[in-house]
């Protein structure tokens, strides 16, 4: 042959690519066609060669398709036996692989009782005669039988022609009525016994290949496990039926422990994904099938399942049932689960969520068919262990956030006219205008109370940033009224914990530059109320001007200034259990007016005019000269303040 008759006899690159497409996706009409014609456009021995290359491709290709399908069913059928626990739902879906990788037009299984030696239909797919669905096979009749009987597969390319197999009138009327002509069978075999058979079938004339023997074979292997492992459950459940009760507690706790397993398992993974307590909330009550509500430190609901379980835990005032309050320091206490008692609308149970010695928040389950046994108030008790977990994790997430604001306060407060670029866009970060900042609120509270009280600052202002400086907290708000904001953080704090709380409204600052000059202001305001032990809650810094003028220092000698000023009065008055302080506070008030101070005191005057010489006599004849009087005023206003504060 010549150079250009095989030029000529060669194929262009399209052609093959063709070629190929066809012998590996191609049906087998199309197949032949193509190695028609190939065998037409190319020499004998070219074509020969080549299409029995192509031949043999393609059923290397075809074997491999179906080994691939056949591993992937196989592996799909392995994780739903492991995941699925329900066998009429597991059988089922073998059927459905059974049948998706057969292509059959029916595929069924039927379970073989050997009491009744008989087989009964227990899956099928694709069936639409419901006569089919409730088919029994008598005893050695059938396709079915004959299985059963030699225990390898059997097969026909047309069931009603074949007279080697047992027919029964009522079989062959199930399946003319299912309009099945082609069948094969195999058995399900354990050990020495048959379970079953598993069938694929068509409504046409089909000879089946030994690969579709063999795969649904490898079907019926997994099938046999399943039917073993349903007879030895049925065998159990028959043989608990018949034993003490303590035996069927043992079977449900057993049961209880693996849905305990589940929901611990469950509960985990809402940590590890970062979760919040409605994921703990949602596990647990889709586990219980109960209504849910998870609460915060302060008792306030913060998850519920589902959302109506909300009104489970309310009295009659929409505050938290007593019972149920009482029932969660009952199990603050003892770490377990405590029964509320009562029934519905109450929940059933309560358990407090911990952390060491903390309070976090409380878990309250309530009422449904599931019975709360040992086992399943574990699985509660676990679940408050994951919600404080959780609320341990928002904490922590929550103190990085606290120190990011409290380092921004302290260099607001700080100031600097070089960074207050720096200064806003870190602000901005937060959500925060700095530029808007016009309220400084500074809080007293002790070291221990500090957090909790950085958390309600936060919940009461929105928009502020809260802070710690020199030991105080520090609230910078974007409001012009600042004893507004500093009550409202007074409320805040005071409804989330107990103990004394100062809070001190600053002066208004007028742009953030002033805003640290506003905090020394209210910071040295703390130190002279905190000195002077007034009863005062919410003071606002203006109205201590005055005493800060005087006692800049921060009130560190007004002890010593009472004293040496009206000291001799209170001695007397402690020693001899007198009313000379009493009746100097009136004076003061009254103008230094002696008749004035007997109407306020309700007393004759002859008795103020003998008070008041007694008062000279202690403290010096020019005590009511303009200077002296002056200073006693004071030292008494002091001393009242303190005396107020100690009773």
């Amino acid at each position: 042959m010549t150079n250009a008759d095989n030029q000529g006899a060669s194929l262009a690159v399209t052609q093959v690519v063709e070629l190929l497409d066809i012998v590996a996706e191609g049906s087998d009409d199309e197949a032949v066609d193509a190695f028609e014609k190939l065998t037409a456009e190319l020499s004998g021995s070219q074509s020969a060669e080549l299409v029995s290359s192509l031949r043999n491709l393609r059923s290397l290709l075809t074997r491999w398709r179906r080994r691939g399908q056949e591993l992937s069913a196989l592996f799909s059928s392995a994780r739903e036996l492991a995941e699925l626990r329900d066998t009429d739902a597991l059988l089922h879906r073998l059927v459905e692989r059974a049948h998706a990788l057969m292509g059959t037009d029916v595929t069924y299984l039927s379970e073989f009782h050997e009491d009744a030696d008989e087989l009964r239909v227990r899956s099928t797919l694709g069936t639409v005669a419901s006569s089919f669905r409730d088919l029994r096979v008598p005893p050695g009749m059938g396709l079915a039988s004959k299985v059963v009987r030699t225990r390898c597969p059997q097969w026909t390319p047309v069931y009603q022609a074949n007279h080697s197999i047992p027919h029964e009138q009522e079989i062959d009327a199930a399946v003319a009525a299912e309009g099945l002509v082609s069948m094969l069978g195999v058995p399900l075999a354990a050990g020495e016994r048959v379970l079953g058979v598993l069938f694929a079938a068509n409504r046409n004339k089909h000879e089946f290949t030994p690969d579709e023997i063999a795969l649904l074979s490898a079907f019926a292997d997994h099938a046999a496990v399943v039917l073993q492992t349903t007879r030895l459950l049925e065998q159990a459940r028959t043989a608990a039926q018949q034993t003490e009760q303590a035996n069927s507690v043992l079977a449900s706790n057993i049961t209880a422990m693996e849905r305990a397993s589940a929901v611990h398992e469950d509960l985990t993974t809402v940590v590890l994904r970062g979760g919040s307590v409605e994921g703990v909330a949602e596990t647990l009550g889709k586990a219980l099938q109960r209504p849910v509500v998870i609460f915060d430190r302060d008792l306030a609901p913060v998850a519920h399942e589902p959302a109506e379980a909300s009104g489970c835990h309310s009295a009659a005032d929409d505050g938290l049932d007593p019972a149920v309050r009482e029932a969660i320091n009952a199990s603050r206490r003892s770490g377990r689960c405590v029964f509320v008692g009562d029934g519905p609308p109450r929940p059933e149970v309560s358990v407090a969520v911990v952390a060491g010695e903390t309070f976090l928040g409380a878990v309250v389950v309530g009422y449904g068919e599931l019975e709360l046994r040992e086992v399943e108030q574990r699985t509660i008790e676990r679940a408050a262990q994951i919600a404080a977990l959780v609320a341990v994790k928002q904490e922590a997430v929550a103190a990085v956030e606290d120190r990011v604001r409290g380092e921004l306060v302290a260099d607001v407060l700080r100031g600097g006219q070089h960074r207050w670029g720096e200064l806003l866009l870190r602000a901005r970060a937060r959500d925060v205008r700095l530029e808007d900042l016009r309220s400084v609120i500074v809080v007293g509270v002790s070291a221990d109370a500090r957090k909790g009280a950085t958390e309600a600052m936060r919940r009461s202002v929105p928009g502020g940033l809260v802070g710690e400086r020199d030991g105080l907290l520090v609230l910078l708000a974007p409001s012009e009224d600042s004893m507004s904001v500093a009550r409202a953080a007074w409320d805040a704090i005071c409804a989330s914990q107990r103990g004394s709380v100062l809070v001190v409204a600053g002066p208004r600052a007028g742009s953030m530059q002033q805003l640290g000059q506003c905090f020394e202001s209210a910071r040295r305001c703390v130190e002279v109320v905190r000195k002077l032990n007034t009863s005062e809650e919410v003071v606002d810094s203006r109205a201590y001007e005055p005493y800060m003028a005087m006692f800049g220092t921060g009130g560190k000698y007004l002890p010593e200034f009472i004293e040496s000023t009206i000291g001799p009065v209170l001695r007397w008055d402690r020693e001899r259990r007198t009313e000379l302080f009493q009746t100097l506070c009136a004076f003061v008030d009254s103008y230094a007016s002696p008749s004035r101070t007997a109407r306020a005191l309700r007393v004759h005057i002859n008795t103020v005019s003998q008070r008041l010489e007694r008062i000279g006599a202690l403290l010096g004849s020019s005590w009511r000269e303009p200077e002296s009087l002056f200073r006693i005023s004071v030292a008494v206003r002091l001393h009242s303040l303190a005396r107020t504060s100690e009773e």
